[in-house]
């Protein structure tokens, strides 16, 4: 899985991304809660590890800032503050578990573990709506304004990422992981080809465009603000 880990004591941040990449994770840690609020809306995790009281923007802001955007992934606070009404506060805020320091690694990873098998909420949904283009995933059907979109298999399973992740950047990379199973950049135009067929299907034939290019990034699927 990719983890997102926003801890700011550098001891104990160095200790989880240890132990979770020795358990074949991967990990991106940061310090500061405004950069991981900034890393959770941009990219795609698993899980996110968050303490709560961190520099810049505590923990609990930032999952509620995060919840807020319409990111759905699943959260632990790992955290010293214990109080029961503090917990409460974790989960009301829009955490999923919560776990206290000191703790011990095989709870933690056994607690991440779990989070990562739930599906997330976009995915338990069989009908997929972005502005005006629908997605059915169970009769593998698109339509837009009435009118049936015929696409291809990679096609497909390219724009229900993008619908997945409504208004947030897709990179390039993060494409190619999860539509092309590349865990490495094969030095090829394969995704730009993809996106300029979609665009076509999808957006060309309408007025209103879904379909943006953030130059230098990756791609997002939204209606104009």
């Amino acid at each position: 899985m990719r983890l997102l880990i926003v801890e700011d004591d550098q001891r104990t941040a160095d200790y989880i991304v240890r132990g979770l990449t020795e358990a074949g994770h991967i990990c991106d840690c940061l310090s500061d809660g405004h950069d991981g609020l900034f890393a959770a809306t941009r990219d795609n995790y698993d899980v996110i590890v968050a303490d709560r009281m961190i520099k810049g923007l505590d923990g609990l802001s930032m999952v509620k800032a995060a919840r807020a955007a319409g990111v759905a992934t699943p959260v632990l606070f790992l955290t010293a503050v214990a109080g029961i009404d503090d917990r409460v506060e974790g989960l009301e805020a829009g955490g999923d578990d919560y776990l206290v320091k000191p703790f011990a690694f095989s709870e933690l990873l056994a607690r991440i573990n779990a989070l990562g098998r739930r599906p997330p909420a976009q995915e338990q949904r069989s009908i997929l709506r972005v502005a005006d283009l629908e997605m059915d995933l169970i009769r593998r059907r698109v339509i837009r304004q009435g009118q049936a979109i015929d696409l291809q298999p990679r096609e497909f399973k390219l724009l229900e990422m993008l619908m997945q992740s409504e208004g947030r950047v897709i990179t390039r990379t993060m494409l190619l992981e999860r539509v092309w199973d590349f865990n490495f950049d094969p030095k090829t135009s394969v995704v730009e080809t993809h996106i300029s067929r979609l665009r076509a299907k999808i957006d060309k034939p309408f007025e209103t465009p879904l379909l943006h290019t953030v130059r230098n990034i990756g791609y997002s699927l939204h209606a104009p603000a």
